[in-house]
């Protein structure tokens, strides 16, 4: 029997823990897409408590407090911090197999020197020991990024934020990371949702475009994008609960009408969206700006919760599959007007696996290895078994040599121990291999393969300087 949390941790195979050890494990990181709040990291506030930290925000640890029968109260009601961390630690034990078992012991070892499991039996010992170490000054969020060898990050970010937190962020001499702004249209894009009318709004206001027309709208999707490119941007971000995509329609009509107030079928809805993801396309490729399509995300099921609590609240769940012809003629037309940029792909209904790497790889090309991939296991597929699915499917499909790799998108600053979490796991898949007799062991090139997955391939794609 293996060593809970032991230095071979997820990796069964010696190759697998030689690659981890020698090439992977202090690898630095630069996390291309999360949740983390700027003006957290600018004013580097620090915690009271290990709550505040781990459960404010975290919405995989709520719903696993909810399947195992918590009330409300403790998890986003107005239970004291300490009721809802010792409410967590009567939950975890009961988790077996879930990723967030695995997260909650890899942040406590990572972040907080702690092997010891949380359990109610050592719940009080694990407060105390955190609320005490979370007092100093390494437990900030700088510090916190900084102990993970965070060299960059980048946000997730509306069309008409000022980012006033980036910029004093990049006026800053002394941070050891970078912290870029990442452009997320999808309130300005989802004519069909609420905040369309009142988004559009926000935008005229933040770039001084008064927005009548569709023509207005591109104009100030333009001004948008260059007040993101001068606070640094890199990528952008794309959330779909179902992608739909059309050659044909009238967007511009479909625009003033829903500035009119009138309902929009699901032919203009469609023609609206495919004409404003087209022109983003060619403000990307325009400012080497790199573009990811997040696929297949049921929001908001349990309506009585989220009118209680509002979104991003574990009401969630996984989607239909994505239409292989509608991403394709996405692509398709982007890659025909010259205008298609490096673009990741990333699904969460695992039915999209196959789908979209091998989608990718029509797009192909001698620009950059793996110009368009599919990206890492997200959200209910980020877990071992998700993450090994990935791997072995851009290995079928492709290549996995040109992956960049994984990010966090989480909204915790000690979430990054998820980066741990898939090296390990990329380390056991690709030893197993050589183990099995299926590649040579020429651990010197396959090290330099971990790195570049690690790290090196996002820096590169990404164009981080």
């Amino acid at each position: 029997m293996k060593e809970y949390m032991g230095h071979d941790y997820l990796i069964n195979n010696k190759t697998g823990l030689e690659l981890y050890e020698k090439y992977a494990k202090d690898m630095p990181i630069f996390d291309y897409h999360n949740h983390l709040i700027p003006k957290e990291i600018y004013e580097n506030k620090g915690y009271e408590n290990i709550t505040q930290v781990w459960l404010y925000a975290d919405h995989y640890k709520w719903r696993t407090m909810r399947a195992c029968g918590v009330d409300e109260k403790y998890i986003t009601g107005d239970a004291s911090d300490k009721e809802k961390f010792l409410k967590f630690a009567e939950v975890v034990p009961n988790i077996i197999g879930s990723p967030v078992y695995h997260w909650v012991a890899m942040e406590l070892k990572e972040y907080f020197g702690i092997t010891k499991p949380l359990n109610p039996s050592t719940a009080e010992e694990i407060w105390t020991i955190c609320n005490e170490k979370l007092q100093g000054e390494d437990f900030r969020p700088v510090g916190l990024l900084d102990k993970m060898k965070v060299k960059a990050i980048c946000t997730t970010d509306d069309p008409f934020d000022s980012l006033e937190y980036h910029k004093k962020i990049k006026a800053e001499k002394n941070l050891p990371f970078k912290v870029l702004p990442s452009f997320r249209p999808d309130k300005v894009l989802h004519i069909e949702q609420a905040p369309f009318i009142e988004s559009i709004g926000l935008l005229a206001n933040s770039t001084g475009v008064e927005i009548k027309t569709f023509e207005d709208l591109k104009i100030a999707l333009e001004k948008a994008i260059e007040n993101f490119v001068s606070a640094g941007c890199l990528v952008s971000d794309h959330g779909f609960i179902l992608f739909s995509y059309s050659r044909t329609g009238d967007g511009a009509a479909a625009f003033a009408k829903a500035l009119a107030g009138e309902t929009l079928t699901s032919e203009e809805v469609t023609a609206y969206k495919s004409e404003v993801l087209r022109y983003l396309g060619s403000l990307y490729k325009k400012n080497n700006i790199k573009m990811q399509l997040h696929l297949g995300a049921q929001r908001n099921n349990n309506t009585k919760l989220f009118n209680k609590i509002g979104a991003d609240k574990g009401i969630d769940s996984v989607g239909a599959i994505t239409s292989p012809g509608e991403i394709g003629a996405y692509l398709d037309d982007l890659e025909l007007a010259g205008n298609l940029p490096n673009t990741v792909l990333y699904n969460l209904n695992p039915g999209d696996n196959m789908v979209l790497s091998s989608m990718a790889g029509n797009f192909w090309n001698g620009e950059i290895p793996g110009k368009v991939q599919l990206g890492s296991a997200w959200w209910f597929l980020d877990n071992v078994r998700g993450i090994r699915n990935q791997i072995i499917e851009i290995m079928e499909a492709g290549a996995i040599s040109a992956s960049v790799g994984m990010l966090t998108d989480s909204r915790s600053f000690t979430s990054f121990a998820r980066h741990d979490y898939y090296r390990r796991i990329l380390c056991d898949t690709i030893g197993a291999l050589v183990e099995n007799g299926e590649y040579p062991c020429d651990i010197e090139h396959l090290g330099n393969m971990v790195q570049n997955i690690s790290y090196n391939n996002a820096v590169r794609y990404f164009g981080l300087k």
